[in-house]
């Protein structure tokens, strides 16, 4: 059994997205890889299923995979627009695939959320009118970590007119190249900045091992899961600037990071269990095209 504060860290915070590379898998075997992860013993790490609107269609020959008790959780990922006239006009289409889709079997599917990139040139009254356009739905909106910060304070605005922040960062943290890797202080300044402002954040690429390394296939070292989403949480929690966040996106060594049933501790900062799980509400997940390489590296440290 993995230690409490393991599992409150990681607690669905793997979404697959194995039709993206790496890994590119068709529809079908990717389906079917998420059918067995619902099953598997580590289900609790596992987050929705990255989809790609325009498979909604294709994906209805496949819903026989899941059942009522463990059914296909999507997260919608929008076609990407390159300004907002051409946005406003694939949101609308994107708003009505959704409803389309999840109506067709309420027990075997769900669209929980909703990723999608913001051009350049959106403002407040546009990103008000895409709330009405999807409700409710969590909506998790890309920019470039050098928009990240103004990004977040636009969506900050729009949350305090509601209840309970639906509107969350998306942060691109890698790729198949090194050119995708954005650096730790830009990393450490997207986290800092949605702690200030209670908005909800999510990552998506190159965060498939638990601690930052260097990996010959990108040429560059890759980010690792165990360091971003420590740091978003211990940044939250201690307050942290943007160096000492960067500090600990950068750490090598497995043996700083620490698990127990009472707390999480990187080095000697260290936070509770209850204030993990409510920082983590704000630190929602990542995308991964595996669910078996993280689980794999977490046992090689024998965190799992």
């Amino acid at each position: 059994m993995p230690a409490a504060s393991l599992r409150a860290l990681l607690a669905h915070s793997i979404d697959y997205a194995g039709m993206f590379p790496p890994c590119s898998l068709e529809l079908e075997p990717a389906l079917g890889k998420q059918a067995q992860y619902v099953r598997s013993e580590d289900r609790w790490m596992l987050g929705t299923f990255v989809l790609p609107v325009e498979g909604f269609e294709a994906a209805k020959e496949f819903l026989s995979l899941f059942d009522p008790q463990r059914p296909l959780r999507v997260s919608a990922l929008g076609p990407k627009a390159e300004n907002a006239a051409a946005f406003r006009e694939a949101l609308e289409e994107t708003a009505a695939s959704i409803r389309s889709f999840s109506a067709h079997n309420v027990d075997l599917v769900s669209v929980v959320q909703l990723e999608m990139f913001l051009p350049h040139d959106i403002e407040l009254g546009l990103l008000r009118e895409a709330r009405s356009v999807i409700g409710n739905l969590p909506a998790f909106w890309e920019a470039p970590p050098k928009r990240g910060e103004e990004t977040i304070a636009l969506l900050a605005e729009l949350n305090s007119d509601v209840d309970k922040p639906t509107f969350g960062f998306k942060l691109r943290t890698g790729g198949v190249t090194a050119d995708a890797f954005p650096t730790s202080q830009q990393i450490a300044r997207a986290l800092v900045t949605p702690a200030t402002h209670q908005v909800p954040i999510k990552f998506t690429a190159g965060l498939h091992h638990p601690i930052r390394q260097y990996r010959d296939e990108v040429q560059t070292k890759m980010h690792g899961f165990l360091n971003v989403l420590g740091a978003a949480v211990l940044a939250a929690e201690h307050k942290w600037d943007a160096h000492q966040t960067a500090a600990m996106l950068e750490d090598e060594n497995a043996e700083s990071f620490s698990f127990d049933d009472e707390f999480f501790a990187w080095r000697e900062w260290k936070i509770d269990i209850k204030p993990l799980k409510n920082r983590r509400k704000f630190v929602t997940s990542f995308g991964s095209c595996s669910f078996d390489e993280p689980r794999e590296d977490l046992r090689a440290l024998n965190f799992l």
